[in-house]
């Protein structure tokens, strides 16, 4: 069987390039409108009226010359660097919008010998506007094919297209589209001569390695073309002038030639005009605290009820279930183990949809981008870089994503910071931590200035975390990680309504690996706490007890003389000044798994705890009803509020450390990250508790 022809799937971040590519393979690619979304390549096979073929879905980048991560993976792809086969063709988005600036694209991937497909993308918005393609194709000389990614318009078309260039297996002569100087040619035919026998004697490929190499540190290039462009570029200055000519020559050909097709669009003209307010740097940081107010509200008035039935089903699944094992180690194991660990979990998803349902709704209409744009300037003051944004605001959903997708920075430097800091941000594991403990102790019908506690309590916790992860990010820019600032450069796209499709289906991934890590990581650490919870058994009630007292008895000491107990008692006099029992330090031993397992801990030490009356509370109504001791209310909204403020800054994630290892090659920084977190969680929530006590909240 012969090997698919590899097609590329290039262009401009925000160009429709990943909804082009689910469009064409039937693939489920997650859809963003900002920079940074795909990383890493992304393959699926193209069916053709009479063939197949490997379509390649690369970074969005805005040009070929290799800076940021994005675009040494583009580039690595295109020209066969990274191992695999070069592509046969290069289907080349461009936005119908935005023409002059994606065609910069077109004409680098043209300079590289590659065969140009022009996908047309966004005519609907365009509209009228939208340029000519058959004139667009002369101009380029390469087939043009209007689309409409998102209706399937065009789709056949282009498919047809693909095919005919692929059966032409002519040689393509790379090219310049403008004059070089004779400085910048006689850096070309230097470099020519170190090119590889395997890559054609070109001025693109030439030019193409004088204005990547020297910022491109991770291109697999031969050491010979390193080498010559050094001797080539000699300084910094030398280098610059080079590349604004380069830069220069490309966009006078655009303006020459197709400007005159590139009219401003009506979609565009309404995105500046909306933009007047939703970037300005007042009004619209106003309507950015205002629309997290409304998600939040709806946090907890909207999946409220939800959640009440879910609680209800389990307990009622736990009510079914002990009968048929009978009154034994079994049943308890099934009851206070698996029903009550994985059950105190999953009663969150309702709020953890709905959370990732608004994300998406920000993100494909266009508005996350303005976000990372208000964001640039406090960012920049902190230390970090301006597309340092797109991981922190990943970080929302989980921190391991997030991490990996500091690979769209340039400089090791900020890649290294943005790692540090991104774990602070209030990822979805915390989320189902906060909603107990808010809904425990805080009262949903206390209101301050007309919006509930509770949701003015979890906005607090998000911002909290941003807040802290720029200080920190401050501090390590002037100690650890020093270093002058750089430019964000950041297309905002125009406003589009969002897509329930693309917006469902990121919501049912999201819930599926949630569902996935309570069958699995949650599952399984509910059984362990179970064991140590419950062993060994020993006391066992006397004798003269009767049956619906001696359980009561053997289960409220067995827990107290547990394996688990134990070891909550050995850390108990660390975390006594948070606020914290040996209870609660069981709990944040088993979150180390993952930080929702906290909720799941609780969940089986209260269930190990229960008297008879008790088994059909809630953890919720089980946390208000703690005592302790001496009588005192365990769980007051002070403690609650130092047990949020420990797990907002705690770094208790074990896959988060692992990625930090991955990504940095060493353990260095993965040790780090987890000291100055976990001395950082102890002194805030050691400060929130003892200063909370002193103004008399204890």
């Amino acid at each position: 069987m012969s090997e698919l022809a590899r097609v590329a799937l290039a262009g401009n971040p925000n160009t429709g390039k990943s909804t082009l590519f689910n469009r064409l393979t039937g693939a489920q690619v997650r859809v963003g409108n900002y920079p940074g979304v795909t990383v890493e390549l992304t393959t699926a096979e193209l069916a053709l009226a009479s063939s197949r073929a490997l379509l390649v879905d690369l970074p969005g980048s805005y040009s070929l010359t290799a800076r940021s991560r994005e675009e040494q993976v583009a580039v690595q792809a295109l020209l066969g660097l990274d191992g695999s086969p070069r592509p046969q063709l290069a289907v080349c988005c461009v936005d119908a919008t935005n023409l002059s600036r994606n065609l910069y694209f077109v004409l680098q991937a043209q300079e590289l010998g590659l065969r140009v497909v022009v996908a047309l993308t966004m005519v609907d918005e365009a509209g009228a506007d939208a340029p000519d393609s058959e004139a667009l194709a002369r101009v380029l000389d390469c087939p043009v094919v209007p689309v409409v990614a998102r209706t399937g318009q065009g789709i056949a078309e282009l498919k047809r297209c693909i095919e005919r260039v692929l059966a032409d297996s002519g040689p393509v002569e790379p090219r310049l589209r403008f004059e070089p100087s004779e400085r910048l040619q006689r850096c070309i035919e230097q470099v020519k001569t170190s090119l590889p026998e395997a890559w054609p004697r070109s001025d693109g490929l030439a030019l193409w390695a004088l204005m990547s190499i020297g910022d491109g540190d991770e291109l697999e290039v031969p050491a010979t073309v390193r080498a010559t462009v050094e001797r080539a570029l000699p300084d910094a200055d030398a280098a610059c002038a080079l590349d604004d000519e380069c830069v220069q020559g490309r966009y006078r050909f655009i303006d020459e030639h197709v400007r005159w097709m590139a009219r401003p669009t009506r979609a565009r003209a309404m995105s500046e005009r909306v933009d007047r307010v939703l970037v300005h740097p007042v009004f619209g940081f106003g309507v950015f605290l205002l629309v997290n107010a409304l998600i939040f509200q709806a946090l907890f008035a909207w999946s409220e009820p939800v959640m009440d039935v879910i609680e209800s089903a389990f307990s009622v699944l736990s009510e079914v279930v002990q009968p048929v094992f009978g009154d034994n180690v079994w049943s308890e194991l099934v009851a206070d183990g698996l029903i009550a660990g994985v059950g105190s979990v999953v009663v969150f998803l309702p709020q953890i949809l709905l959370l990732f349902f608004c994300i998406g709704l920000m993100e494909d209409s266009g508005y996350m981008a303005r976000v990372a744009y208000l964001m640039d300037r406090i960012m920049k003051s902190m230390g970090l870089h301006g597309r340092a944004f797109v991981p922190m605001l990943s970080g929302f959903a989980c921190a391991v994503p997030a991490i990996m997708a500091t690979r769209t920075m340039e400089r090791q430097r900020d890649r290294l910071l943005t790692m540090m800091v991104v774990p602070l941000m209030t990822c979805s594991a915390r989320l189902p931590v906060y909603t107990l403990i808010i809904g425990a102790l805080f009262s949903p019908a206390a209101r301050f200035f007309g919006v509930s506690v509770p949701s003015l309590l979890m906005i607090g916790m998000y911002l909290f975390s941003v807040g802290i992860a720029l200080a920190a990010a401050w501090v390590l820019s002037k100690t650890l990680l020093p270093a002058t600032g750089s430019a964000l450069i950041l297309e905002l796209p125009p406003y589009r309504l969002p897509r329930l499709g693309d917006v469902s289906r990121m919501m049912w991934r999201r819930a599926s690996a949630f569902l996935r890590e309570a069958g699995t990581v949650i599952l399984a650490c509910s059984v362990a706490l179970w064991f140590l919870l419950n062993f060994p058994r020993e006391p066992r009630p006397l004798p003269t007890q009767d049956a619906s007292t001696a359980r009561a008895v053997s289960k409220s000491e067995r827990l107290n003389h547990s394996y688990g107990a134990r070891l909550g008692h050995l850390i108990e006099p660390v975390i006594a000044p948070l606020g914290f029992d040996w209870k609660i330090g069981v709990g944040i031993i088993g979150a180390f798994a993952a930080r929702e397992v906290f909720v799941a801990t609780m969940g089986v030490v209260y269930a190990a705890s229960d008297d008879a009356d008790e088994e059909n509370e809630s953890l919720r109504d089980k946390l208000r009803s703690e005592r302790r001791p001496d009588g005192r209310v365990a769980y007051t909204p002070l403690v609650g509020l130092s047990l949020m403020v420990f797990f907002a800054l705690a770094c208790q994630c074990v896959s988060t450390l692992a990625v930090v290892r991955r990504e940095t090659h060493s353990w260095r920084w993965p040790i780090f990250l987890f000291a100055y977190m976990t001395s950082l969680a102890w002194l805030a929530s050691c400060a929130i508790y003892q200063g909370g006590k002193l103004l008399g909240f204890g």
